[in-house]
């Protein structure tokens, strides 16, 4: 594959990245408000989370990495800063009012605080869960909005094409790569514990669902760049960063569905029972 081709492809996936990135944090944000509650959420998890970025961002700054590289962990930085003050707001808020921390203000909360919670409303029918937008629809517009943004940077620049820039190995910049690698891997370890309890109540999934969409099409932008030896040696952190994370997320994806599921044939068992 010849640079100009490989490095369009970079930007075709860089903008994707760019938009699944650009929402992946709202559904969190939406469900935080609803629930004038972020206790669906892992303090530790978003620390962590928010260290990382600003390490990403750090490095990929030093390293003079693709504008693209630089955008999202700019924008990762803002989002992680928001979930964490909306989990602290939320929380004054309640102790203001001098209400118990841990008190649900909404049906869907019960039962991040009371595993015995009935999953039966007060008339013996089971109680209908929120709907949701559907995925794939949700995924297909993101995925849309990435491809037309593309279009129109690539029609911006039709006449003036741009360079691909020189990566030197540098040592800062590799060993920030690094650590905010490993916590973004870290990060997920406290929301998984967390989940065992809280049965993922609380906590959307659209979150997981847009990272891994997110992450995928950031590690392809860099890999489609270039698969020469260097390339893969300045943007290693980035890469393993990205990639490895999918199969954390995945996790989480799958707990939702354990626990749905159990929950689903807990609510028919109680309604046979009757």
């Amino acid at each position: 594959m010849v640079d100009g081709g490989s490095q369009e492809l970079a930007n075709f996936f860089g903008w994707v990245s760019i938009a699944c990135w650009l929402v992946v944090y709202s559904p969190q944000i939406i469900e935080n408000y609803q629930l004038q509650s972020g206790d669906g959420l892992s303090v530790g998890f978003v620390v962590i989370w928010l260290i990382g970025d600003l390490c990403n961002l750090t490095g990929a700054v030093m390293a003079d990495l693709l504008p693209t590289v630089i955008i999202v962990a700019c924008y990762y930085t803002l989002c992680d800063g928001t979930l964490l003050a909306q989990i602290y707001y939320y929380r004054r808020k309640r102790a203001r009012r001098g209400a118990p921390l841990l008190v649900a203000e909404d049906p869907r909360l019960s039962m991040l605080y009371d595993e015995s919670s009935p999953l039966l409303a007060g008339d013996g029918t089971a109680e209908e869960p929120p709907s949701r937008p559907s995925f794939a629809a949700a995924l297909g517009f993101v995925f849309a909005v990435g491809v037309l943004a593309w279009a129109v940077d690539r029609e911006l620049h039709r006449d003036s094409p741009r360079s691909k820039p020189d990566e030197v190995v540098e040592w800062r910049s590799q060993v920030l790569g690094w650590i905010s690698a490993a916590l973004f891997l870290g990060a997920r370890i406290p929301q998984i514990v967390k989940n065992l309890s809280t049965r993922c109540e609380g906590l959307s999934p659209f979150l997981f669902v847009y990272s891994i969409a997110g992450n995928t099409t950031y590690t392809l932008s860099i890999l489609a760049a270039s698969l020469e030896w260097p390339h893969l040696v300045v943007n290693a952190p980035w890469i393993a960063g990205s990639a490895l994370t999918v199969f954390l997320d995945l996790f989480v994806l799958y707990q939702f569905a354990h626990y749905r599921r159990e929950d689903g044939e807990r609510a028919r068992a109680r309604e046979r029972s009757e």
